[in-house]
Order: C-alpha cells, then sequence, then structure tokens
C-alpha cells in the first residue's frame, strides 16, 4: 500500500526534525521545507505526491498565512494543519477562515500530533475515494453518452425501420426509415401511444399482443403489410417482446423491412412463367394428339417396338402438360384469380363427383375406393371447380401412393361449425421429417416407392392455395409404410346448417 507523504514547513530545524522523527515512525514519510518560499517550490513539483502539511504560521519571509492562502489558491485538495506557537483561538480561527483543515498548538506531545495527522490522513482518503468515485460516475456517464450516441447514429443509418414502445404501448424510439416506410410523419411516433397512431391495423394488433403476452415461449411475429392509400408498398414487419431478467415484458421492438421490389420481382416471374407456359400448352397439346393418332393406328400399322417408344413419348408428353396447367393454376392463385365465383356448395355433391372419376383408376390398381356421406350435407361457400380441384388431387394422390389391394376412405361431418373432410389411404406413407415440407411448391417425397410415380411437385401446393382462399386449413397425418390421412376444414355457410339428403 502506498505510504502517506507528509510535507512539514517550518523554519526551526527542531521542529522539523522532531515532526520527522516522531511521524515516520508510524510508517508515514515525512518531507521538510525550511520556509515559506521552498514548501511552495515543493508543491509545484510534487503536489500530486502531498497528502497532508504541517505548517508553521510564524516564519521569516513569507509568513505562514500568505503561505496558507496560495496553498488554498492554487491546490486545494491540500489539507492543512497549522502549527501556532501563541495558542490563541484568534490566530487559529484567522487560519481556519482562510482554509486550514485543523490547527495544533506548541508545544505539543507526540501523540497530539500523532492524532491530528492521523485525523488528516483520514480525510485525505475519503477525499481520494470520493474523487476516485466522481471520476468513475463521470466515466461512466461519458460511456453511456458515448454508446447512446452511438446507438443512435446506427440506428438512424438503418435502411430498415425501427419502432420501439414501452410497456404501455408509448412510442419511446423509432428511426427515420420507420417514418418513411410507415408514411408517418416523425412527431406523430415518437411519445405517441401506438393506438392513438394511424399505423397499419394488422401491425397495431400484433404489437398489443406482444406487449400483453404471457406465454414466455412467444418468442416474435412476422407478417407482410400494405401501407399507403393504393397499398403500393409492401412491408415485412418483425415484432418482438422485450423482457428483463425476470422475464417480465417491459416493451416491444417491430423491424420493418421494404420488399416492394421482392414482390415486384415475384409478381414478373408470376406472369413470365404464366406466359412461358400458355405458349407451351398449344404446340405439346398438338404433339399429344398426334402420338394418339398414331397409336390409335389412325395413320398406319407400327410395330410393337415403336407402339413402346410412342407410348412412353406420349406419356411424357402428357406429364409436361400437367406441369403446365399446374403452373398456370399457380399464377392465377398467385395473382388471386383462381378463386373468382364463389357460391353455396353441399361438399357431399362435389365429393361423389370426383369420386367417380376416380372410380377407373382405382379399379385399374385393385385399391377399394369409397366414400362414407354423412346423414346431413354440410353447405359451403366456395367455388366449385376449386373444390373439385382440392379433392381430384386428395384423391388421386391416395390411389397413386396405395399400392393394390389397399383402401382409400374419404368422409364427410361436422366439426365446430366446420365441414371436415378426410382423405385416408393404407399407402406407402410419409416419412417425419418429409411431413413438414409437402405442400411446398416442387417439393416431392423421394423413395424408391414413388420414383415411377409421375408428378410436378405442386398439386399439394396449390390444394393448400386454394384451402387457405376459403379460410380453410388443410392438416396432415402419417406413417411410414400404414398410410396417410389429410383433413380438410372448411366453414359453413353463414346461416346455414346441415341439410338434409
Amino acid at each position: 500500500m502506498e505510504r502517506a507523504k507528509i510535507l512539514v514547513i517550518d523554519d526551526e530545524q527542531i521542529m522539523r526534525d522532531g515532526c520527522t522523527r516522531i511521524l515516520t515512525k508510524n510508517g508515514w514519510e515525512v518531507l521538510t521545507a525550511e520556509n515559506g518560499k521552498q514548501g511552495l517550490a515543493h508543491l509545484q513539483s510534487h503536489s500530486g505526491e502531498t497528502d497532508v502539511i504541517l505548517l508553521d504560521l510564524m516564519m521569516p519571509g513569507m509568513s505562514g498565512m500568505e503561505v496558507l492562502e496560495q496553498i488554498r489558491t492554487n491546490y486545494p485538495d491540500l489539507l492543512v494543519i497549522v502549527i501556532t506557537g501563541y495558542a490563541t483561538v484568534e490566530s487559529a480561527v484567522e487560519a481556519m477562515k482562510k482554509g486550514a483543515y485543523d490547527f495544533i498548538p506548541k508545544p505539543f506531545t507526540p501523540d497530539q500530533l500523532r492524532i491530528v495527522v492521523r485525523r488528516a490522513l483520514e480525510k485525505r482518503t475519503l477525499q481520494k475515494e470520493a474523487e476516485f468515485l466522481r471520476r468513475e460516475r463521470e466515466r461512466s456517464l461519458r460511456d453511456i453518452a458515448t454508446e447512446k450516441s452511438k446507438l443512435k447514429t446506427i440506428i438512424n443509418c438503418m435502411g430498415d425501420g425501427v419502432l420501439v414502445c414501452d410497456r404501455e404501448g408509448c412510442i419511446v424510439l423509432s428511426n427515420p426509415a420507420a417514418s418513411r416506410l410507415l408514411k408517418i410523419p416523425e412527431e406523430s411516433l415518437i411519445g405517441n401511444y401506438v393506438s392513438q397512431c394511424p399505423l397499419n391495423p394488422e401491425l397495431l394488433r400484433t404489437i398489443e399482443e406482444s406487449l400483453n403476452v404471457k406465454d414466455r415461449n412467444y418468442i416474435s411475429i412476422s407478417q407482410e403489410l400494405s401501407v399507403g392509400e393504393t397499398g403500393e408498398t409492401f412491408l415485412r414487419a418483425h415484432t418482438a417482446p422485450v423482457r428483463n431478467d425476470l422475464g417480465e415484458t417491459i416493451g416491444s421492438v417491430t423491424v420493418l423491412q421494404d420488399i416492394s421490389h421482392l414482390k415486384e420481382l415475384d409478381k414478373m416471374k408470376s406472369e413470365f412463367i404464366a406466359m412461358v407456359a400458355h405458349e407451351l400448352r398449344a404446340p405439346l397439346a398438338a404433339v399429344e394428339q398426334q402420338l394418339t393418332v398414331i397409336l390409335n393406328r389412325m395413320a398406319g400399322e407400327v410395330t410393337e417396338k415403336q407402339e413402346q417408344l410412342l407410348s412412353r413419348a406420349k406419356e411424357r408428353t402428357k406429364g409436361l402438360l400437367d406441369l403446365i396447367r399446374d403452373l398456370l393454376d399457380l399464377s392465377k392463385i398467385e395473382a388471386g384469380k383462381m378463386i373468382q365465383y364463389k357460391e353455396p356448395l353441399t361438399l357431399r355433391e362435389v365429393i361423389e363427383k370426383v369420386v367417380e372419376l376416380m372410380r377407373t383408376e382405382a379399379e385399374q390398381k385393385k385399391v377399394d375406393l369409397q366414400f362414407f356421406p354423412p346423414a346431413q350435407n354440410p353447405i359451403v361457400h366456395a367455388d366449385r371447380s376449386g373444390m373439385e380441384g382440392v379433392f381430384t388431387n386428395l384423391i388421386s394422390n391416395a390411389i397413386k401412393y396405395t399400392p393394390e389391394g389397399g383402401r382409400v376412405r374419404i368422409t364427410l361431418n361436422e366439426e365446430g361449425g366446420f365441414a371436415k373432410v378426410t382423405v385416408s389411404d393404407t399407402g406407402i406413407g410419409i416419412k417425419k421429417e418429409d411431413l413438414q415440407r409437402i405442400f411446398d411448391k416442387f417439393y416431392r417425397v423421394k423413395t424408391p416407392q414413388t420414383r415411377q410415380i409421375v408428378g410436378t411437385g405442386l398439386g399439394l401446393s396449390i390444394v393448400k392455395s386454394i384451402i387457405d382462399a376459403h379460410l380453410g386449413s388443410i392438416s396432415v397425418e402419417s406413417e411410414e409404410g400404414k398410410g396417410t390421412t389429410f383433413t380438410v376444414l372448411l366453414p359453413k355457410e353463414t346461416g346455414t346448417d346441415f341439410h338434409p339428403c
């Protein structure tokens, strides 16, 4: 530990030596000066190393009072103990008024000197600790201010919008990008409650949900929004609750990204695919027709080998036509034109029609195809061709992926205000890792059993899109080698119930 340093300024040699001898026994370092000028010169070069000064008031030349005044002016933190030979209250009071910390009258005992010096050193220690804490506080505040400035600069320079709310729903932070993307003036955001801001209703609902959520597993929610009077700007919003160390929700943060250009690219892609598919359909249909003419021997006899080759060509051509049909359906769905006319439909009628169309294919594979209609018919508000497409795809897939001698069962009933249709088979089933991707575009389960089955990988994606457009849902359960069940839920027509057959 660093030794305390004491400076003794006294013109008497005996006083300087006596103070040195007494104080060094306590482990303190003692420096001496025989007059005021020497003492001030020492302080000028070693002020930071001196803790306490013992100053004689009565010295020739520069008096102790003059020295004290200069010390208080130039070194206000130093503690000065004045030594007076008069032992008068007046001289001590005068010295204290000029800034002396304490005084000791001559003559004094060693213990008296140690006591007054020790008290001064304790005060000095407290002064140093206070100064250290003050510097640390200033440094911390400076660091905080610097970090805050850095954070503000970073957030304000971000291309993505940032919106931060406190637990009461008051917006406490936003950047220029958020104002630009939301098309709301910045002064209408900062300091205002989200419920009072002209935010997109879906975004407002999501922010309020994130502030009120109790489930600690709730992480974030992403959504696409259209803003502007004509909805020309598309945004992707990521909203998440902000939690403290105890898991309590103390606010929410929303990051906004402009995806208008991605939407435009997606639209261009869909239009290009639709154009290409449309242009390919006519020549491929012509090729298929010509192959049919040749295979039916309407243009002359063909050998067995030629028939095999032409049959394979026709099968491949049909596969391409199926792909083109699915691509055109997909482009219609993405353009919002697939479902154009909704009407009250009895699902029993739609499913029976599809089952009859599929019966020949089932019989050729020796698959037992059965539909179990309900006693009452649920009515849904739906597009007829869209519903026929949904169940044609599901039932056709069930037959394709069911080996000879298997079964396909279709049921129709009601569940909680929804019409519920299940399509179950005893086919090859789907692996657990593939279940979550079977509704993705162009995704096909690849196994030795499915290698020979022709498909585009778009059927289930189109089915899901059609059902979503009807505000319904589709789910799947499967076990490899034991079969698959698809469940479709469609909302019943408002104000209707089951109707008798």
